[in-house]
């Protein structure tokens, strides 16, 4: 009984030092490069497809 309600004290201390903001915080940041890269390359789709639908033939 002892070992559990420690554990459990030690989770809780665990997932308080960590603050919702700083985890947020880091999913974007990792977020943000990828979801640029993903709309470079969407642009460059775009782009592409007109250029085949109205270059020179």
């Amino acid at each position: 009984m002892q070992k559990n309600i420690t554990r459990l004290l030690m989770v809780l201390v665990i997932l308080f030092s960590f603050t919702s903001c700083e985890i947020i915080g880091d999913i974007f940041k990792a977020g943000m490069g990828f979801g640029i890269f993903i709309v470079v390359v969407v642009i460059a789709i775009i782009i592409f497809a007109f250029a085949k639908l109205f270059g020179r033939k």
